[in-house]
């Protein structure tokens, strides 16, 4: 795929690139149709920002300063979650790991005792279903209060990089960047951030479904030197070898949500249409998705039709575009 919308950079080094526009509206209002759409509402949400303090002293860095060189001052200081894409599983990546209790309600089990997940909005299995006796809150028309407590253990290793402006004996000036490896936690002894939630959810008994309840978290590292004094936070020694005292915040937002299936009306300018990219050989090419069933879509595509000899055949029930509908033909 290309990153230029079908064109060829102009600029061959060019590292990044803009998204195709896939929807685009010309302004005319009778475009606009409405168009049913099956997803998951969220009922209820909480948001949390936390934080954890890592300290580390004498911690080395690399590479060494060149020699014949004195630091002048700090410039930046950088950090970054580690991440080994080539293994999920390894130890050093930078992990949250999210443990959630209830009360006030039940998460569903199976006949062996493990909770039930359900497929999310990511497309995982990161959904649980809830349960409890809405009842009185149902005849009040209103939401049953949940009350929850969130465990985090954070474990992995964050990668510190820092800028230093160096001048040699010429008072000639230039830019060193050194880096290095910390670790937060450790599984056996993690990093806990722990905090208190309500969160309200609907009906489990005047409903076909479950409410189901799910949770995600990103993380971020902020770094700084100790006492924000380079002349006595870095220790350079003779050879070049670079140490030093920092605070390292560990930043984690987290959101708590309560969703449930449900039908929607959406107003819609149309179905999607990518651009595709030109090929030499082939003349055509197959669909992607199928065209609509509604009758005006029918006269549209295919142009009129029998409908003695389309017994077998049926048109979608639009409850959506229900006024839209053009009269059968007598």
């Amino acid at each position: 795929m290309s990153c230029f919308g079908g064109r060829v950079s102009q600029d061959l080094y060019q590292n990044c690139c803009n998204a195709n526009v896939l929807c685009e509206f010309n302004g005319d209002l009778s475009s606009v149709v409405s168009e049913p759409i099956y997803v998951q509402k969220v009922y209820d949400a909480v948001l949390f920002n936390l934080q954890g303090m890592k300290t580390v002293q004498n911690q080395g860095f690399s590479p060494r300063i060149p020699q014949g060189h004195r630091v002048k001052r700090v410039i930046d200081i950088r950090c970054r979650r580690s991440f080994n894409p080539d293994n999920v599983e390894d130890s050093t990546n930078l992990k949250l790991d999210v443990d959630t209790t209830i009360s006030g309600a039940t998460f569903l089990r199976d006949g062996t005792g493990e909770q039930i997940t359900v497929v999310g909005a990511d497309g995982n299995f990161s959904e649980k279903l809830l349960y409890a006796d809405t009842s009185e809150c149902d005849d009040k028309c209103m939401g049953t209060p949940v009350f929850g407590t969130q465990n985090i253990s954070i474990t992995g290793n964050v990668i510190i990089e820092i800028d230093l402006l160096l001048c040699d004996s010429c008072n000639n000036e230039s830019t060193f960047t050194i880096c290095t490896d910390v670790n937060i936690a450790t599984k056996e002894h993690p990093l806990v951030l722990t905090n208190f939630f309500e969160i309200c959810m609907p009906s489990s008994i005047d409903t076909a479904f479950l409410p189901r309840f799910t949770e995600f978290c990103n993380s971020a590292c902020e770094a700084r030197l100790a006492t924000n004094n380079y002349g006595r936070d870095l220790c350079i020694s003779p050879e070049g070898c670079v140490t030093g005292n920092l605070i390292i915040a560990i930043c984690v937002t987290c959101e708590k949500k309560i969703v449930v299936p449900v039908q929607l009306c959406v107003l819609s300018t149309g179905f999607v249409q990518a651009a595709s990219q030109q090929n030499a050989i082939c003349t055509t090419f197959p669909a992607l998705f199928p065209n609509q069933v509604k009758p005006c879509d029918t006269v549209e595509n295919c142009g009129e039709t029998d409908e003695e000899e389309n017994e077998e055949c049926c048109q979608c029930d639009d409850r959506c575009d229900r006024n839209r509908r053009p009269q059968p033909r007598r």
